[in-house]
């Protein structure tokens, strides 16, 4: 752990220049999200938010992803204490993280429980090692998992899925949530694969990749027709792009794979 900050931000560049950031969870033992973990994270997704890369990978040092929260985050909290935890969480975290601009990639390597599982699920594309395994097991204190961790569940493996997952409390394997559609893919070096299509996404069209989550976002919040109400204009500002403009005519001229993009 660096200075004793239980986040780490880097930034660094590809082979071909673009920018792109590694967040890391960096609190041993268990990486326990308690409020300076939590703090720590928020502030670092807002100096991404201010200032945002190309490609975002977020990862975990250590022997597990996260043990899960700290359960005295809970303690003796109030009603409405317990709403107010739940809706900065959505506002600092959650809803900044998928609102960047740009792709975030989440590497699992180990155990990964409650509050980090729902964070992977709030990035655009979940890598898993073969040990991986994961869990919202909040049903242990009486609870619920609140950072939206069921809706984004359904989304990807359907309300049946999340239901089981949430009401058992138990730990499911990287290749059992690869076959439900909740992690993209299995990799043997996780954080190599990991770093390898952040680097790979960073050094494509920024831009598209932003258009797509707009679109994406669109169908999430309702549906086929309001994504295909937005798609025309999220999709035409494209044509501004320098990106765009560049490999049209690097494909005209030279054949396809020739485009290098700017992002901006």
């Amino acid at each position: 752990m660096s200075d004793s900050k239980p986040t780490r931000l880097e930034r660094v560049e590809t082979e071909q220049g673009a920018r792109s950031a590694v967040l890391t969870l960096d609190s041993p033992p268990l990486n326990l999200f308690d409020q300076a973990l939590l703090e720590s994270l928020a502030a670092d997704i807002a100096e991404l938010s201010a200032d945002p890369p190309r490609a975002v990978l977020l990862r975990a040092a250590g022997k597990v992803v996260s043990g899960g929260v700290d359960v005295h985050v809970f303690d003796g909290l109030s009603v409405r204490q317990g709403a107010e935890l739940w809706r900065s969480l959505f506002a600092q975290i959650i809803h900044p993280l998928e609102a960047l601009p740009c792709p975030v990639v989440f590497a699992a390597h180990g155990l990964t429980l409650t509050a980090a599982f729902e964070i992977a699920l709030a990035c655009d594309i979940l890598l898993a090692g073969p040990t991986a395994t994961f869990g919202l097991v909040e049903t242990v204190v009486g609870l619920t998992p609140s950072m939206g961790g069921p809706q984004r569940l359904a989304e990807r493996a359907g309300s049946g899925r999340a239901r089981e997952l949430v009401m058992t409390g138990d730990l499911y394997g990287a290749a059992v949530l690869a076959e439900w559609g909740v992690v993209n893919a299995v990799h043997e070096d996780v954080d190599a694969a990991a770093r390898a299509l952040v680097a790979r996404l960073a050094d494509g069209p920024t831009r598209a990749h932003a258009a797509t989550k707009q679109i994406v976002a669109a169908w999430r919040s309702g549906g086929v027709a309001h994504a295909d109400s937005v798609t025309p204009e999220v999709s035409g500002e494209l044509f501004d792009s320098a990106d765009l403009r560049g490999g049209v005519r690097s494909f005209l001229e030279n054949g396809p794979g020739k485009a290098i993009y700017t992002g901006r």
